[in-house]
């Protein structure tokens, strides 16, 4: 997962966004482009590479252009036409721009896992069940496959993973005396701590970010969203999500997290080298942005397991995206081969990697020469081992909503207050359903509160 923009930045995105997801009605969304072609078998994919031809690839991983020359030079009867489309906001507005219009979108995409369900709701994306990819299964991760494998069907491959961890600053945690906290007791322990020692520093900032959030009710036990094709239930308020307001509410009321420094933005990486922000939990491939971005932090980072609920070992996952066929592509067969190779094959694999990715392939992941890494910029510790663990432990049985980047647009308005005046998230999480609750039934979607 790459963030290159400042949350400034990505918020005037998704405004924009905002405008067209709002029409991702029923009856609007897939545009006439029907339901994925069935009669394409494994065999046809083998085909499709020794005729060759044509396919564009809309994406914003950075290792992707080096991806694309090595199927190339693979297969040399393929051309493979990359755009880098910046990833977030702008892509999933102009992939939805195509969509919606019915023409202009790649033969194959990369897509967030929270955002794939809303295109394979829409009918845009092609049911890969009958190519062969459902062999593949236990080549993944539990978790990234689930995120991939929906609605009876299997609408790509995944292509990385966010595990979370605690990433933590080790000169700031021995300069104050702070104990790696395991439980988030102890998370608030060390917080309070620290604030109490130098105010100008917090063990951690919380910028009210709707992914961060639903990521840490899922560690807590909560499914908010239940989706079935049509039919949502949406309880922004069920045991899991009070089990984890009750630890930040708390940590919020005290003014123990640094709620004004914007996430991405330039102060927020700033506060990261300076050690204004001791820590941060957040998906494995946060290894990367501070590793790429935060140059100065190089020999104090560490990595530690996700505070957990006492004894439970339980984690979450944050961020990570897939690799679809659109089913506007003219050449579906040639599409879902170039799919499988980019997700899937070893050389791909090892290119994804090499750029700092973390990858949702369990041979790779298991691999000693993942595990046995030892990034100087973390101090030469074995970081991987510390999110492997956490890759074993994450919550199953999650669900994103349909319109899920609708509901993050809207999450600043909602449950934002809360973090601006230091008050209770549940009355924001209450608002944030509400507002859920009513957009979805104007959508056509069938939606309760539970």
């Amino acid at each position: 997962m790459t963030h290159r923009a400042t949350r400034r930045k990505a918020r005037a995105t998704t405004a924009l966004a905002t405008l067209v997801i709002a029409g991702l009605a029923l009856a609007g969304c897939s545009s006439g482009e029907g339901a994925s072609d069935q009669s394409l078998t494994p065999e046809d994919l083998d085909a499709a590479l020794e005729a060759g031809g044509e396919i564009t690839y809309w994406g914003w991983s950075p290792s992707a252009p080096a991806q694309v020359e090595a199927f190339e030079a693979a297969y040399p009867n393929v051309t493979v036409k990359y755009v880098d489309t910046g990833g977030g906001g702008a892509h999933n507005l102009k992939l939805q721009n195509a969509v919606t219009a019915g023409r202009g979108a790649p033969d194959v995409s990369q897509l967030e896992y929270h955002i794939l369900p809303q295109f394979v709701l829409g009918e845009s994306v092609q049911d890969l069940t009958s190519l062969g990819f459902d062999e593949l299964e236990d080549d993944f991760t539990e978790s990234t496959w689930d995120s991939v494998a929906l609605y009876d069907g299997i609408w790509g491959l995944p292509q990385d993973a966010g595990p979370m961890a605690l990433f933590y600053n080790k000169d700031v945690y021995d300069q104050y005396g702070l104990t790696v906290p395991t439980t988030w007791d102890e998370f608030h322990e060390q917080a309070a701590k620290l604030q109490a020692a130098d105010p100008s520093k917090y063990l951690a900032g919380d910028f009210g970010e709707p992914s961060f959030t639903t990521s840490m009710i899922r560690q807590a036990g909560g499914h908010p969203f239940t989706v079935d094709e049509t039919d949502v239930t949406i309880a922004l308020d069920d045991e899991g999500a009070q089990r984890w307001t009750s630890v930040w509410n708390p940590l919020l009321e005290e003014n123990l997290l640094d709620t004004k420094t914007a996430t991405w933005s330039d102060e927020w990486y700033v506060a990261l080298g300076d050690g204004s922000i001791a820590s941060i939990v957040s998906g494995a491939w946060m290894a990367g942005v501070l590793t790429n971005s935060v140059a100065e932090g190089s020999g104090s980072w560490r990595v530690a397991p996700m505070p957990t609920y006492g004894d439970d070992p339980t984690t979450s996952e944050m961020g990570g995206s897939s690799h679809v066929v659109m089913n506007q592509s003219e050449n579906k067969a040639l599409a879902a081969a170039f799919v499988r190779w980019l997700s899937h094959d070893p050389e791909s694999v090892a290119i994804f990697m090499e750029s700092g990715g973390f990858p949702s392939t369990v041979a790779d992941l298991e691999s000693d020469a993942f595990l046995g890494a030892t990034p100087e910029y973390f101090g030469g510790q074995q970081i991987n081992e510390v999110l492997l663990d956490s890759s074993k432990n994450v919550a199953e049985g999650w669900q994103f909503l349909p319109w899920q980047s609708y509901a993050s647009s809207i999450f600043s308005d909602t449950v934002g207050p809360a973090y601006v005046n230091h008050t209770d998230i549940n009355a924001g999480l209450e608002a944030w359903q509400a507002a859920n609750v009513k957009y979805g039934n104007e959508q056509g979607y069938t939606v309760n509160a539970d």
